[in-house]
């Protein structure tokens, strides 16, 4: 069954409030009689925490979490809370109306977890995980609390009650403090990475990509220090929160707190030995959120087969949707992977500019582990992770089974979007995947922005006369997309420092059974390639590389009318079938994706109180493959008598002291300016 529950397809009307007045034992009476706030008649019914062993500690601290899949925690109020956005496609999955909940005076209190709803019980889930390839141990939710889980408005539509049948949303806030899963963190999230997470989670949503959604982001007046660099210069950012909203946050990393001890780190699992509560997890994961597997096997053996195919189903078709968009995520840990097939856990995310298939957004990922490229084939190892640490409830013979089809599940996925991309709709040739990868490495040689390209890519017409000049427009229009010298030269750089390539090739030299041991050949690899092409690009100049950019573009183009015309053979009505060639593209490839400057001008603005960009960005997110008059670029806050800028004008803004005309003042359909490259996200 796909998990596409998350997908913009979906539209909920707002549903009645009834209101409670239960308290939560412990906290502060949140409301009167009366409901002053909507949030207060959300009705939970927090299955988990029902069916699944709890931690009998109530003990303060960081501390090893055994036999148990929950803790109970206290989320540490904000101070000062208050809304930066809300999402309301987001917010009416739980039957709320976001104006109801902006206006509600509680509501930035409750949705970041410094007041407790009632019939909320906070907890954080234990679970470990492979980080960058290696077992770390008990990690869980070190700043993530649950609140639990609210039951779907009775107005929700068939097809999110297929898709999410369990008939509830589990509501996490991220960012409410220290739970025994912090480590040697603070617990808390700041303004940047919320507004990254609250962003990117609706904007995968509206993608058609299966993702948890985002429902609010709140910041506060309380501030905590982090070095972002990681270069011993640390300033003081505000504290922040998102609300988080899923089927639920349960991940392939929550079936490794059984692992034995690891060969190569030394670390286990905390509840190692304890095959009962695995076998509890996992009845309670299929019986919720797979109840047609649950119920077309009463053999044990076969149910746990067809789960985990139906989980490797759900990873593969969503690995496909991530490469189609230019999606990486940056730390495809088993931590970070859904048991229920959902984008999870938006951190150093980023979405391709210029198509590089070594693409690597995470500025910590030095070994380029998780490359855009990489990402299906990570995928697979963490399946073959899970099913490790499923242990006993899989066969050796149904695993190799299952994930011998991940590769061809992936593949017939990812050529099926690629052909929608194209307006390939009416026939499938075998030629069509040579065509896709002469694209692909077209716009590697170019430096064609990824999402524009394929934009542009409904504006070439199938061959009906006057054949060039319709090649020669069709080549203008993919030449703006096409990266200039001095882009290519920057781009090309090697990533490692000078120094340290020099000594790495020296040790080649002197020592090559040392080299072998000790450096990452791989990656030493690609430095070289990276200095080769730098090498050619310093000895051509912007004519030759125009030049060349264009008989690249011009074979292709033709290559792809040659196709476009063979899917008229036969039809009756030509001109009906381009004109749906054409509907179906631009409903295919987006307009707007969220490029990291993007983001980054919503964030600097949003540093100084000005939260309207996020607002803004937010809006023009929400319809990715539609033009939207008065959204076209980033807005521009008006400036106080004195010249001064404060917040946007835009209702709901703050008013406060900002910094002067964004600075990637281009539009958001536009190609990302060459300062872009430089924002790093870690």
């Amino acid at each position: 069954m796909a998990a596409s529950f998350l997908c913009r397809t979906h539209i909920l009307r707002p549903c009645l409030i009834l209101f409670r007045t239960v308290f939560t034992v412990g906290m502060d009476p949140m409301g009167s009689a009366f409901g002053r706030s909507p949030l207060e008649g959300l009705h939970f019914d927090n299955v988990a925490l029902k069916k699944l062993p709890l931690d009998p500690s109530q003990e303060p601290g960081v501390r090893i979490v055994k036999g148990a899949c929950f803790s109970r925690v206290q989320p540490q109020p904000l101070k000062n809370p208050t809304f930066v956005a809300v999402s309301e496609p987001a917010l009416a999955l739980l039957g709320l109306n976001a104006e109801e909940v902006l206006r509600d005076t509680l509501g930035p209190e409750y949705l970041s977890g410094s007041k407790l709803m009632p019939g909320s019980e906070p907890a954080a889930h234990c679970y470990c995980g492979h980080q960058f390839g290696h077992f770390a141990g008990q990690l869980g939710d070190g700043a993530a609390c649950y609140l639990g889980e609210v039951k779907a408005p009775a107005d929700q539509s068939v097809d999110l009650r297929n898709e999410n049948p369990s008939g509830r949303w589990e509501i996490q806030v991220k960012g409410a403090g220290l739970t025994p899963y912090s480590r040697q963190a603070d617990g808390r999230k700041v303004l940047r990475s919320s507004i990254r997470e609250f962003l990117c989670s609706e904007a995968m949503f509206a993608l058609g990509v299966p993702s948890t959604r985002a429902g609010s982001v709140v910041t506060s007046d309380l501030r905590v220090s982090r070095d972002i660099l990681y270069d011993g210069h640390p300033r003081l950012e505000r504290c922040s929160a998102v609300l988080r909203i899923a089927p639920t946050f349960i991940r392939f990393g929550s079936f490794e707190i059984f692992k034995s001890m690891d060969d190569l780190t030394g670390r286990q699992g905390p509840s190692v030995g304890r095959d009962d509560i695995r076998a509890q997890l996992l009845d309670y994961v299929i019986e919720t959120f797979y109840p047609e597997i649950q119920q077309a096997h009463e053999d044990r053996a076969e149910r746990n087969a067809a789960f985990f195919r139906e989980v490797t189903v759900r990873t593969a078709r969503l690995v496909a949707l991530w490469q189609c968009v230019g999606f990486c995520h940056g730390v495809l840990n088993t931590d970070n992977m859904s048991i229920v097939g959902v984008t999870l856990d938006y951190g150093p995310f980023g979405f391709m500019d210029r198509f590089d298939p070594d693409f690597v957004c995470n500025s910590s990922d030095s070994s380029g582990r998780y490359t855009y490229q990489a990402q299906p084939a990570i995928c697979r190892w963490n399946l073959a992770r899970l099913a490790e640490a499923l242990g006993p409830e899989l066969s050796a013979q149904s695993v190799k089974a299952v994930l011998d089809e991940y590769l061809p599940l992936y593949n017939a996925f990812y050529l099926g979007n690629m052909r929608r991309k194209l307006g390939l709709l009416q026939k499938q040739e075998p030629e069509d995947e040579a065509l896709i990868t002469d694209l692909l490495q077209t716009m590697h040689n170019t430096g064609a922005d990824f999402t524009n390209t394929f934009r542009c890519l409904s504006q070439v017409p199938c061959p009906s006369g006057e054949e060039e000049v319709a090649l020669g427009r069709s080549v203008d229009l993919l030449m703006e997309q096409c990266s200039t010298l001095e882009e290519l030269k920057e781009t090309n750089k090697p990533t490692m420092d000078h120094r340290e390539l020099v000594m790495v090739l020296s040790l080649a030299q002197s020592n090559p059974a040392l080299f072998q041991m000790l450096a990452d050949q791989k990656g030493v690899s690609k430095q070289l390639e990276r200095l080769a092409r730098l090498k050619e690009l310093v000895d051509t100049n912007q004519d030759d590389l125009r030049a060349k950019q264009r008989e690249d573009w011009s074979r292709w183009v033709k290559q792809y009318r040659k196709r476009l015309a063979r899917e008229l053979d036969g039809q009756s009505d030509p001109r009906r079938v381009e004109e749906e060639r054409v509907i179906a593209m631009d409903t295919a490839n987006p307009r707007v994706v969220l490029r990291n400057y993007i983001a980054q001008n919503a964030i600097e603005a949003a540093e100084t109180g000005d939260f309207s960009e996020v607002r803004r960005v937010l809006k023009v997110l929400e319809k990715p493959f539609s033009a939207q008059p008065g959204l076209e670029r980033p807005g521009r806050a008006r400036l106080a008598g004195d010249g001064q800028e404060v917040g946007a004008t835009e209702e709901g803004a703050q008013e406060e002291a900002g910094p002067a005309p964004r600075r990637f003042d281009v539009p958001y359909d536009g190609k990302p300016p060459l300062s872009a490259c430089g924002i790093s996200v870690s």
